[in-house]
């Protein structure tokens, strides 16, 4: 199944959002490595492909813990960023490549990860890819951090996105039916953590900068949207921050 999103230039669309994305991301939460190796039996010296790596945030949780990793990412501004972000590690690897075509050697890696990316990805050809690369009893983990709306403020910013955001459902589209069968024929599994962020106005402004379907500087609604934000903060702020919250959301293969 070819994916919809490849006509929304999934590997350029980053290419001016890289310093609030390397800013203002939220990380993911600190069991979830732990959890790596408790539940899917990672250990060191494995070697770990962090796909649709990005500028490196999930990355160096890995390197972090003293992991072997190769990070895959097209979109050369948000490599060069990865690069300058982990050079210091010996134990990272760059690699320019997609989900489709890595450039890694046949069952060479124990552990896939992809951090906040599958959704752009053409899932049956990296279905064969990740097979490919993938030793017989290696692991993949599909990882994202989906905000929640249980909250005034939340719920407020979410409609907020959806007014201002180009593609918005396209961009976060999630079908766990479709996950299920990407895995297919190993049983899929589900693990969630809570994840938070508290962020002060220039935060909030450059978390919703970071995402390629909300207007950058320059777009026709930028100052509209950038209004709204400030009135959206003045309204749920206390003690000077709004509370970002998130279920971080893995899917991985027993």
């Amino acid at each position: 199944m070819t994916n919809p999103l490849n006509e929304l230039n999934p590997t350029g669309r980053f290419s001016d959002r890289v310093d609030n994305y390397v800013k203002y991301r939220p990380s993911y939460p600190a069991a979830l490595i732990p959890f790596l190796e408790s539940g899917l039996g990672l250990k060191k010296g494995q070697q770990v492909a962090d796909i649709g790596s990005g500028t490196g945030i999930f990355t160096e949780l890995l390197l972090l813990k003293g992991y072997t990793v190769t990070g895959v990412e097209p979109n050369k501004a948000m490599r060069q960023a990865a690069e300058q972000r982990l050079g210091a590690y010996d134990r990272f690897y760059s690699q320019d490549g997609r989900a489709e075509a890595t450039g890694l050697l046949d069952q060479s890696i124990n552990l896939i990860t992809v951090a906040q990316a599958f959704h752009w990805m053409d899932m049956e050809a990296t279905r064969k890819e990740f097979k490919r690369i993938l030793k017989p009893v290696g692991h993949i983990a599909l990882v994202w951090n989906l905000r929640l709306l249980h909250t005034a403020f939340l719920q407020s910013y979410e409609e907020m996105n959806r007014e201002f955001g180009q593609h918005y459902d396209a961009a976060n589209r999630i079908k766990e039916d479709e996950l299920a069968a990407f895995f297919h024929p190993a049983k899929m599994r589900i693990q969630t953590w809570s994840n938070v962020m508290l962020l002060d106005f220039e935060g909030l402004r450059g978390r919703t900068l970071s995402s390629s379907y909300m207007p950058a500087e320059g777009d026709p609604r930028y100052e509209e949207m950038i209004n709204r934000l400030e009135e959206l903060f003045a309204t749920h702020k206390e003690n000077g921050l709004v509370k970002m919250e998130y279920e971080t959301k893995m899917y991985y293969n027993e």
